[in-house]
């Protein structure tokens, strides 16, 4: 809820600073004093148009600043932060500035926004009810979710499942158009799938084959040098025409070691590893014989390896890096095919998805509809039991639940008995239903009802709003309401009745009243007068919270004009007797 206002230069309002509270706050005082300022200023905080004749005479900017306690404010905290803001210890700042020269700005949780974001920030807080301004229920919209939360759970449930069936249905739709849309580009998509996919096949590749391919070509595009090259080797090693050779050089040194062995152990230690060389030698001898025996030149197998590298290569080329690339292509192509070819009975699946689901969300419909209506008639009777207690004797609220009309798509006629068609009509499905709400008035007998806004008067349509909000009490999303002279044209009775109602409402909510009434006022659990004081050239005001004997004081004052009036101090003593079982925080 709010927690504080504090206004500077706004009107005839110099610096005042208003602390608020749970229940219900009146704002009282002279006429011309600057009551309505207090409204204005929270117009300001909600994103409200500004112009320059707001500010002070020879201020150079109004300012505005709002103290929210962000506890229990679902989705308030994340709204402040996704614009930069900060709750700090459970509290925001709203502030607005209007400079003399017509310029606004804004800012929230200390940091600076657009206007329009600080409205969106700050709507959800705070409906004002007056005489000028545009009211939260008067949007069609915000007839329809009151409506849903006055039938309860019933309702709610309904349209919860409405509303999921409804976002199942697009979605189905969106695939089906974007499969049926691009099922000329599936098609071709296929016809090169099926094409790679035979090339790969025919060449059949295997995992790591080309590496071996590669090591087989060398191999014998140079059978001719390793042959040369092995026997080479294999005479220097072993000669078999007699002439020096390494086998033979090195059993002549360990023969020499050998005949002195006895005169040294370390002599001893080198013929040793001479014997081991030479059977070493004499192993690699044999070893490089037979790798030059086998050495052929084989020039069909060298065509034959080279023919299957060039295929490999071709694949490689196309579909991947290696052979082990292609074969995950062919696999991933493989799965992609049978999909695209499946896009006949995945169009048709989708169609028939497509209407059960509108046939379920039809069956629903129907259903929230008539919870709608019977909620509609509780609803309308309820207010208009309140209206008449509010001095609206002939006044009538109905509230209207009409489906809305929708031509058939000529581009996709539906088949007879369509689930869309009910009762003959085709019906505009959104979101919320096929459902429009509209809250009607009657303010007189004899009278056709007409939309809020064009059935009463301004002090009319403020009572309606407290009939509407003491009917929805415990249901709105709103913490905070205001009403700035609801009690307009009203009297005697009617304007105990106008209290009495404020303070029920101010039981699940936060209140705030600009009101010119005693029996109001004494309903109030906060009592704010609005004073103002002159020097002669400058006129100015302030807020003064009243207590006790202050308090009894203004309550006579607004009953008789005159502030000492013993009879109107005894009359303003009564009042609030009267009024305190029913004040919201007795």
């Amino acid at each position: 809820m709010l927690e504080e206002i504090r206004i500077g230069q706004l009107g005839v309002i110099e610096s005042s600073r208003l602390e608020l509270g749970p229940g219900l706050t009146v704002i009282t005082g002279e006429t011309g004093a600057g009551k309505t300022m207090v409204v204005t200023a929270l117009g300001l905080l909600l994103g409200g148009r500004a112009d320059s004749g707001m500010v002070r005479t020879g201020a150079r900017a109004a300012r505005v600043e709002g103290v929210v306690d962000a506890e229990g404010l679902e989705g308030f905290g994340a709204a402040v932060d996704e614009v930069g803001g900060e709750v700090e210890d459970g509290h925001v700042v709203l502030a607005r500035n209007v400079s003399s020269e017509g310029r606004s700005r804004a800012w929230v949780g200390g940091a600076a926004v657009p206007v329009s974001r600080l409205a969106e920030v700050a709507e959800p807080l705070v409906a004002v009810h007056g005489q000028s301004d545009q009211h939260r229920l008067l949007r069609q919209r915000a007839q329809r979710e009151a409506l849903d939360r006055f039938g309860g759970e019933p309702v709610l449930a309904l349209g919860a499942a409405y509303a999921a069936l409804h976002s199942r249905l697009e979605a189905t739709e969106r695939e089906l158009d974007d499969v049926v849309a691009s099922a000329r580009e599936r098609a071709r998509e296929a016809d090169l799938l099926r094409f790679g996919l035979g090339e790969i096949e025919a060449v059949d590749p295997k995992a790591g084959e080309d590496a071996q391919l590669a090591a087989d070509e060398a191999r014998l595009g140079y059978a001719d040098a390793l042959r040369t090259a092995a026997e080479q080797a294999r005479e220097a090693l072993s000669s078999e025409t007699g002439d020096p050779d390494a086998l033979g050089a090195a059993s002549a040194a360990r023969s020499v070691l050998e005949g002195v062995r006895e005169h040294d152990p370390e002599a001893g230690a080198l013929a040793d590893r001479l014997a081991e060389i030479t059977y070493l030698l004499s192993d690699v001898a044999a070893d490089v014989a037979s790798y030059a025996a086998g050495v052929d030149a084989d020039p069909a197998r060298l065509a034959a390896v080279s023919e299957r590298r060039a295929a490999l290569t071709a694949l490689t080329r196309k579909y991947g890096e290696t052979v082990e690339e292609v074969l995950a292509w062919s696999e991933a192509s493989a799965a992609r095919l049978l999909e695209l070819d499946g896009t006949d009975e995945h169009i048709g699946s989708l169609r028939a998805e497509q209407q059960s689901l509108r046939s379920e969300l039809a069956e629903v419909a129907q259903t929230l509809s008539a919870a709608r209506s019977e909620a509609a008639g509780r609803l309308a009777a309820e207010v208009t039991a309140e209206l008449a207690l509010l001095a609206m004797p002939d006044a009538r609220l109905e509230i209207t639940v009409t489906q809305h009309d929708a031509e058939p798509p000529a581009s996709d006629p539906p088949p007879s008995g369509s689930p869309l068609r009910v009762a003959d009509r085709w019906l505009r499905h959104t979101a919320s239903g096929v459902d429009e709400v509209e809250f009607l008035l009657a303010a007189n007998s004899g009278t056709e009802p007409r939309p809020l806004h064009k059935g009463a008067s301004g002090g009319e349509l403020s009572r309606v709003m407290l009939a509407l909000e003491v009917a929805l009490a415990g249901t709105s999303p709103v913490p905070t309401f205001v009403f700035d002279e609801v009690d307009a044209g009203v009297g005697g009775t009617a304007a105990v009745e106008v209290g009495r109602r404020l303070a029920q409402l101010a039981r699940t909510a936060q209140v705030l009243v600009v009101t010119h009434l005693p029996q109001v006022a004494a309903y109030a659990d906060r009592h704010v007068l609005v004073e103002k004081a002159s020097d002669g050239s400058v006129t100015s005001s302030g807020l003064t919270v009243l207590d006790g004997p202050a308090r009894e004081k203004e309550l006579s004052r607004m009953l008789a004009g005159m502030a000492e009036s013993d009879s109107a101090l005894a009359h303003a003593r009564e009042l609030l007797e009267v009024a305190a079982p029913a004040r919201a925080l007795s």
